[in-house]
């Protein structure tokens, strides 16, 4: 076993996995503190490594593509400070980092484990139930079901439509965008039957981030739900063969099926959207008429 123990945290290697337990100084991430202890196994590393400075080093661990799916949700945007797979190690514990870098190395040798990308994820992802307050709402996810709720900062148009609750089986994709300078970060999900091009100030499927202390814990909600989708690297389903009675051709008066996105439900909600578009200024007169004109077209 090799272990090295820093103001910062606390890594171990077990032989087959590195625990990871984050440090109580003050300079360590609110996302850190909240995921808590990580159990990382050898498969889903690619690499370890570690870094000399003058006051102090930094071990970093290299995650094999599409292992953990903080990593997949959060695109490399974590800050030193949020990333869990980061440690500040004092110069008087140079030695001890070394010791546990090479013994991760030749861990990785000896089991022969691939740097190549996953296409199932290693990690589970953060825990469920999951509730986090940032920006301009609150999102509650229990593994099924995503609750958003709005607070007194929500744009009118958007908190006009009340708390949203999505099903799991609905969602599309995840994706968290730190603030950064002078531009607004956003959680938002992507809904199959009602895709939004919208700022995420009146997205009713988003919440916007205005860089404050606890927008990166929405990088968690995120990682949750992106557990519980398809993985971006998964082999594609076989086709199903298809029943000789479904190979014949269909008699020429059978109609043909509407597509789900003219159903007249979603074609209401899609004016109720326009509607609040445009009385927040994101759509103009003509654009709204245009917009409003082809959906009533199809109703």
């Amino acid at each position: 076993m090799a272990e090295i123990i820093q103001r910062d945290g606390t890594w171990t290697f077990e032989g087959e996995a590195l625990r990871l337990t984050p440090g109580r100084d003050k300079n360590v991430g609110l996302l850190r503190k909240t995921l808590g202890e990580l159990v990382v196994p050898l498969e889903a590393l690619a690499g370890i490594s570690f870094e000399h400075g003058k006051k102090t080093g930094r071990l970093r661990l290299r995650l094999r593509d599409g292992a953990d799916p903080l990593l997949q949700a959060s695109g490399g945007k974590l800050t030193d400070a949020s990333d869990p797979y980061q440690l500040t190690v004092e110069s008087d514990r140079y030695g001890v980092a070394e010791y546990l870098v090479d013994e991760v190395r030749n861990a990785l040798l000896l089991e022969q484990v691939p740097a190549t990308p996953c296409t199932a994820y290693v990690l589970p992802g953060p825990a469920v139930p999951l509730s986090v307050s940032a920006g301009d709402g609150t999102v509650g996810f229990d593994g099924e079901h995503i609750r958003l709720e709005w607070n007194w900062k929500t744009d009118d148009a958007k908190a006009a439509a009340g708390a949203r609750m999505l099903a799991i089986a609905d969602i599309a994709a995840v994706e968290w965008q730190p603030a950064v300078g002078l531009e607004n970060g956003c959680l938002r999900f992507v809904v199959r039957s009602s895709p939004t091009k919208a700022p995420p100030k009146y997205d009713p499927n988003s919440v916007e981030l205005w860089g404050f202390k606890k927008d990166p814990l929405m990088a968690l909600v995120a990682a949750a739900v992106q557990a519980r989708l398809p993985h971006p690297a998964a082999p594609a389903a076989p086709a199903v063969p298809a029943a000789p009675e479904a190979l014949a051709p269909a008699p020429q008066s059978a109609p043909a099926a509407a597509p789900a996105e003219d159903d007249h439900d979603a074609l209401l909600r899609r004016l109720r959207e326009l509607g609040e578009l445009h009385r927040a200024g994101v759509l103009t007169d003509d654009e709204f008429t245009a917009a409003k004109g082809a959906v009533l077209k199809r109703l």
